[in-house]
């Protein structure tokens, strides 16, 4: 998988996603972009992207408990940093997609490769 947050060389295009009122503190909302599921977080009010899927058996990883700064795959407990998506914890080695995200005028915006 591949990480786009701040990677030198990658276009990105922006698309709106809400407003940042509508993603409360401590929330996760779950979109798809081009066919690719990602979860958004917001945590202790900055916001975070990653892909939802599991880099271990392709499955979603959104739903998986978060402990600090790491979030836990509900089905083999492989854990992903949900800032990064580094692959951090067994049975996963190859980290998920991160997407950077930008504020605009209190809308929240993803990018993504385009």
């Amino acid at each position: 998988m591949y990480s786009f947050v701040d990677k030198p060389g990658v276009t990105l295009v922006y698309h709106p996603i809400c407003k940042i009122g509508d993603l409360p503190d401590g929330e996760r909302i779950f979109i798809e972009i081009a066919h690719e599921p990602i979860v958004i977080f917001n945590m202790a009010g900055k916001i975070f992207a990653i892909g939802d899927v599991c880099s271990h058996d392709g499955g979603p990883v959104g739903d998986g408990e978060i402990i600090d700064g790491s979030i836990i795959c509900p089905r083999h407990g492989a854990k992903f940093d949900i800032y990064t998506g580094k692959a951090v914890g067994l049975p996963a080695v190859e980290d998920i997609p991160a997407y950077p995200i930008r504020i605009n005028v209190g809308q929240i915006e993803i990018g993504v490769p385009g």
